[in-house]
């Protein structure tokens, strides 16, 4: 019998849930790295016993990353602070904000970090090296910080071509490599930035979350700090699609990974209160890749006053796909339906910063 895993990534610590296929009933291990904020975790799905990374901080020792071959039961520290800059940068990683393992490429793990720099494994998380290329990219000294600090939070490997990464900062924009991180090419011509005077610029856009097509690689889905877009040449251009949304502005954006056109938001209001709008909480579907929109549900609560953050909205693998978010109120939501109906399974967390879900 298949087990589904779902991980959840706090202010304090790590939270694994158990269930099995029909991911009706969980069960919960016990709290991991209670002292850690967890930013950033990723299930390789490739491996029987998944490969599990977990990238902490600890308020005394800084930023970690360890490592499970077990489906998270144990843990394994994969080098003391292996995502760290070379001496001679003067530099230092503040936190993990991601990380992805490469479907292209079985070794190859990204790492993105605050601040923003990309690294690279190709020994699945053991160490890592700075991608001096980005790191080194004439625009950087103009990007800027966005409300949760300056870092790359979304990295976007190619499905099959392991040359081929997109990666996002806030507050940077959608940058693009075609050469095996070689080279860097800014990717937000449409990407409205409005907190910017006069017409969009090459760079500098707030961009909160990329997601890929499961059908064609070269479509993208962005959700920025205002408006949702989409880009059907690999981010070449944007398009909006947020006509028919409750609102433009959110955190994460979440692509079906089986069905081509199908992706997920959770709006909020843009102001500063970045509530859903009258305190109802939603999860809008679009089954046309952003040309109309419907709200999922039910069975989210009629209220709750709460945020999911870019990172805490994901699905599994599984058919039907279940739909997991986690919110800074310490609730996680489950559907096992892709979104038709909607289930509380744990409550009382600490903030949900990430959550990733596998089967073994």
């Amino acid at each position: 019998m298949s087990e589904t895993i779902l991980l959840a990534g706090t202010r304090k610590g790590l939270f694994i849930g158990r269930s099995d296929a029909t991911r009706a009933d969980w069960a919960w291990d016990a709290p991991a790295f209670p002292m850690e904020e967890v930013y950033a975790v990723a299930a390789d799905p490739r491996e029987d016993d998944p490969l599990v990374l977990v990238g902490s901080t600890h308020v005394v020792f800084g930023p970690a990353v360890y490592r499970s071959a077990d489906g998270g039961r144990s843990f394994d520290l994969s080098d003391p602070s292996p995502v760290r800059f070379p001496d001679d940068l003067g530099a230092s990683v503040e936190r993990v904000w991601q990380l992805c393992p490469s479907p292209a490429e079985p070794d190859v793990v990204w790492a993105g970090t605050q601040p923003s720099a990309l690294f690279c494994s190709t020994d699945r998380g053991r160490t890592f090296e700075l991608v001096r290329s980005l790191w080194d990219h004439p625009h950087r000294p103009e990007w800027a910080a966005g409300f949760g600090g300056q870092a790359i939070h979304t990295i976007v490997p190619h499905p099959s071509d392991p040359d081929i990464v997109t990666v996002a900062m806030s507050t940077g924009g959608v940058y693009r490599s075609e050469d095996g991180g070689a080279s860097w090419t800014p990717h937000n011509h449409g990407i409205r930035a409005d907190f910017v005077p006069g017409e969009p610029p090459e760079f500098g856009q707030c961009v909160h979350k990329v997601a890929v097509d499961a059908g064609d690689p070269d479509r993208l889905y962005a959700q920025n700090h205002g408006g949702v877009f989409r880009s059907d040449d690999a981010g070449e251009t944007w398009q909006a699609i947020d006509e028919g949304l409750p609102a433009d502005f959110g955190f994460p954006i979440v692509a079906h990974p089986h069905r081509p056109g199908t992706i997920y938001v959770f709006p909020l209001t843009a102001d500063v209160r970045r509530f859903p709008p009258d305190g109802k909480p939603a999860v809008w579907r679009s089954d046309d890749a952003g040309q109309t929109w419907h709200e999922t549900g039910p069975g989210l609560p009629s209220e709750a006053w709460t945020v999911v953050l870019r990172d805490a909205f994901t699905t599994d693998r599984s058919d039907p796909v279940g739909l997991y978010l986690g919110t800074r109120h310490g609730a996680l939501w489950v559907s096992n339906d892709e979104g038709g109906t909607w289930a509380e399974v744990r409550t009382g967390l600490p903030d949900v910063c990430t959550v990733r879900a596998t089967s073994i």
